[in-house]
């Protein structure tokens, strides 16, 4: 019970670590363009997916930084609150698939990719 209450302080936390954990500018500014071209979308694991399954080479790279960077989130998270990598994922997924603009793509665990 304590874990649940304690969460989401961490998952705040979380968000705003992505920019924390190995990400730039650059790999930011990439991201947010292939989302709005609809090529990248947030899932319901935590991490970032590419919608087609295919896009240019810089944005695969920058979906892989900041991966990274949250998956580091995402165990530290785990360490300090107790719950497992995954259900630090899915905790912060839910509220990165709130913030999905209209337009934007989001993959639920058991689904496929929808556009808001």
């Amino acid at each position: 019970m304590m874990r649940r209450v304690f969460l989401p302080l961490f998952l705040g936390a979380a968000l705003a670590a992505g920019s924390a954990y190995a990400q730039s500018a650059a790999t930011k500014d990439t991201v947010v363009a292939a989302k709005s071209a609809g090529q990248v979308g947030e899932q319901a694991d935590g991490f970032l997916g590419l919608v087609s399954g295919s896009a240019p080479a810089e944005v695969k790279a920058a979906v892989a930084e900041i991966n990274a960077g949250r998956a580091k989130a995402y165990q530290d998270i785990a360490a300090k609150t107790g719950v497992t990598e995954q259900a630090a994922g899915e905790a912060t997924a839910r509220q990165l698939i709130t913030r999905v603009p209209p337009g934007g793509y989001y993959k639920p665990l058991d689904g496929s990719w929808t556009r808001k």
